[in-house]
């Protein structure tokens, strides 16, 4: 299904995440689980057996089965559980995860997991998608992620265990996929990708992205859509959520930051997004990626030293 235009591909493309697995293994009898409460967003890959999703406040559970997944991206008041009645599984024990038995007819196999979505743009993306995505196996637009989902099901199967790390990156991809499937298919989508639909708005947020160096202000923006200031100003943070000055804030970052992982000097990447000074720029990427940009090109720096040498 397509995400409609390529901006819209370039915003999905330029969401950057870290997926990390916490739990691989089954669970029997009764039993609730959850990771309410930790601040981060997480999922969860029935590579085996059935199970219930609640959420506090819902009557109507939804059930998992093999080859389904579920993805929340905010901190939600929910459980997994092996029963279908909400109270029921609010009186199930919180027991520990057994090891994946592939032999075993009982209980479910679970591939769970955290997501960590960059601040700037990912945050500003990630902001205007559901609370939570659920994907289901015999959906017929998901044939691309039964794929990523049988890939998992066979690492899972390993005799000598799961790797971590592979499964990280094949959760990473899954979701990337369900991202794309998500936003093809939901037209009321708001934030930037709904600025991305509007042809009046898409034909500055390419300016925007293409010309970072430009120094852009309220009226120069609006100047490009040909509205008023005021009139820019409100439809703008009417569809996107965010204002004019945050996007162009992000897009500068995330331009910053390849150009520093490209081994650019500060000096360089100050005036290739828009600063007309170094410490100005300094303290506004230092602000958006909690490190300053010198130090952030030297990590960057050490990481690729340590790929060469390994």
């Amino acid at each position: 299904m397509n995400s409609s235009s390529p901006l819209v591909d370039w915003l999905l493309e330029s969401l950057e995440l870290d997926a990390s697995v916490f739990h691989v293994g089954r669970y029997c009898g009764g039993w609730h689980a959850s990771t309410q409460g930790m601040a981060r967003s997480s999922f969860h890959v029935l590579v085996r057996g059935q199970c219930w999703l609640h959420f506090d406040g819902h009557q109507m559970p939804q059930k998992l089965e093999t080859g389904d997944a579920v993805f929340l991206l905010r901190d939600l008041p929910y459980r997994l559980s092996s029963e279908a009645d909400a109270d029921a599984a609010q009186r199930q024990p919180r027991t520990a995860m057994q090891a994946l038995d592939n032999s075993a007819n009982d209980g479910v196999g679970l591939v769970c997991g955290f997501f960590h979505f960059h601040s700037g743009l990912s945050a500003l993306i990630v902001d205007a998608l559901p609370d939570f995505i659920i994907l289901r196996a015999d959906e017929p637009s998901s044939s691309a992620a039964r794929s990523l989902f049988e890939l998992i099901l066979q690492e899972c199967q390993r005799e000598s265990g799961p790797s971590s790390s592979l499964l990280e990156r094949l959760s990473h991809l899954l979701f990337l996929y369900v991202l794309r499937q998500q936003v093809g298919g939901n037209p009321a989508l708001g934030g930037l990708v709904a600025l991305a639909r509007q042809p009046l708005f898409a034909a500055l947020l390419q300016h925007l992205i293409e010309h970072p160096e430009q120094a852009w202000t309220l009226e120069s923006m609006a100047s490009y859509t040909g509205l008023s200031r005021s009139a820019f100003f409100k439809r703008f943070n009417e569809i996107a959520g965010q204002s004019p000055g945050n996007v162009l804030l992000a897009l500068r970052m995330r331009h910053a930051a390849r150009l520093l992982k490209a081994n650019q000097t500060v000096e360089h990447v100050a005036n290739a997004v828009g600063y007309q000074s170094v410490s100005a720029f300094t303290r506004a990427f230092t602000k958006a990626e909690g490190v300053q940009p010198g130090a952030y090109r030297k990590q960057h720096d050490r990481r690729y030293a340590l790929r060469v040498v390994s």
